[in-house]
């Protein structure tokens, strides 16, 4: 079977085997994008079989092939084939404008079988259309155990990240051609697609733990940290949604594209099975906590969907969204220990977390303007817009300052700090930490999140600490100690 054009022709599949992805799932996923109560008719359609289902969402989806994760190594592989003169078709449950368009774009294909007329090219549908286009023999490149039929009437078979089962059986029905191994996610994989690193956001559960001064209250304590791994799961939870939806856009952005979902290295359902989990164990643990407690991660997850789904797309919407997102995890804490909340803290946050939303969105504007682009893909926000954004959100960072001041001298304060005076240098901290993030976002050196670049910046960190050391002497220095 090495003779050129003697060679059978080889029957390709796409979604999993041409691409690691699902292109019925990527329509999916951009019809909800694009309008969220259009795309409450996937259950109907889906009643009305897959074919219909597919068909209706080629009338409404185009996908961007040059977006697409292809697989190198096995697209050398059909190229060579090419280059030898062998025949290659196209074989996929894809509908067939999908299809055709994947063809197009990697112009290696003869001919093109795909599901079209109602009828779903997969399984026996798939081996019936291959068997009236080339008849017998053939050799078919496919991925998973829905190939099996197929394979077991193939001369031989190309196998394509298949697993381990699968491989098992296809090697007792068929004589193996070609082995292309899957790539397996590795713990820093899922730690990657998680967002483990995101996690240092939920410290914020544990702010009202630590401005009531209850840290040495082992109930609040446990009570509190329970709360925190709860947001922890939610959190990775929503961010896999986020990045589902958001798939197109990362693949067009200069970082993003190399997330786990963009690069195809994590597909579709592993997200959707992941997402259902790490939600449901969420909410469980946070009902461990209070009901009213799960009651603020229910709002959590509603503010973040809406953020995911429509806000995100709107100017100043975002950051405000994004800035509410982090003061609600102040909230859900206070919530967990059962204690309430100074309108202090509730105004001093809304002012930072604006702040830092707003570095956010300069610092990619900053990565666009160096790369020669004018707008955002997927958000509504051009290059021009610095010249707005950059003094709302030094003015938001000044907001921030002048409210803590206006804490440190309110009477409640002075009653409840043993040393209040030496809160005041609590001030030149914050005006140096929010003026340095300015001058990093200005001079391009701000990664994408302020916080992951908080945790990485020595100085940002230093600072932290130092506020946290002022607070706590304050509270407990006595004034007949010796200064």
């Amino acid at each position: 079977m090495r003779g050129g054009a003697a060679q059978p022709p080889l029957i390709v599949d796409l979604d999993g085997t041409l691409t690691p992805t699902d292109t019925l799932m990527e329509s999916a996923l951009v019809l909800v994008r694009k309008s969220f109560w259009r795309a409450l008719m996937l259950p109907l359609w889906l009643v009305r079989g897959r074919a219909v289902l597919k068909q209706e969402l080629a009338r409404r989806v185009q996908l961007d092939m040059n977006g697409l994760p292809w697989r190198a190594d096995f697209l050398s592989y059909l190229g060579e084939q090419r280059a030898q003169g062998r025949r290659l078709i196209l074989a996929t449950a894809a509908h067939k404008d999908i299809a055709e368009s994947a063809a197009a774009h990697l112009g290696l294909f003869d001919d093109v079988l795909a599901t079209e007329g109602g009828l779903n090219l997969k399984g026996r549908n798939k081996l019936d259309a291959i068997r009236r286009l080339v008849g017998e023999p053939f050799v078919y490149a496919g991925d998973s155990s829905a190939d099996l039929v197929v394979w077991q009437s193939a001369s031989a078979a190309v196998l394509v990240g298949v697993s381990a089962a699968t491989r098992s059986h296809a090697e007792r029905l068929v004589p193996v051609e070609r082995d292309f191994p899957a790539q397996h996610m590795g713990l820093r994989d899922w730690a990657s697609a998680l967002r483990v690193h995101q996690w240092v956001k939920n410290l914020l559960v544990l702010v009202p733990l630590l401005t009531a001064f209850s840290f040495l209250d082992l109930g609040h304590l446990s009570h509190a940290l329970v709360a925190m791994a709860a947001f922890c799961l939610m959190a990775s939870g929503t961010y896999l949604i986020n990045d589902m939806v958001d798939i197109p856009n990362d693949r067009r952005h200069p970082r993003k594209r190399l997330r786990m979902l963009a690069s195809g290295r994590m597909n579709i359902p592993q997200a959707v099975l992941a997402t259902i989990g790490l939600l449901a164990f969420g909410l469980l643990l946070g009902l461990s906590v209070s009901i009213a407690f799960a009651g603020m991660m229910l709002l959590y997850l509603i503010m973040t969907l809406s953020y995911s789904l429509l806000l995100k797309r709107y100017v100043l919407l975002d950051v405000l969204s994004l800035a509410a997102l982090y003061t609600v995890r102040i909230v859900a804490g206070s919530v967990a220990i059962g204690v309430s909340l100074s309108t202090w803290l509730l105004a001093f946050s809304m002012f930072l977390f604006f702040c830092l939303a707003l570095v956010k969105r300069c610092a990619e504007l900053m990565t666009l303007k160096a790369s020669g682009r004018m707008a955002t893909t997927g958000r509504d926000y051009m290059v021009q817009d610095l010249t707005v954004l950059w003094p709302m959100g030094v003015a938001s960072a000044v907001g921030a300052t002048l409210v803590m001041g206006l804490f440190i001298q309110a009477p409640e304060t002075i009653a409840r700090f043993n040393l209040p005076e030496l809160l005041w240098l609590t001030m030149p901290c914050l005006m140096y930490w929010l003026g340095r993030l300015w001058i990093k976002t200005s001079r391009g050196e701000m990664h994408d999140d302020p916080v992951v670049f908080a945790l990485k910046d020595r100085g940002s960190r230093y600072t932290v600490l130092a506020v946290l050391m002022v607070f706590l002497l304050a509270r407990f220095w006595s004034k007949g100690w010796a200064l």
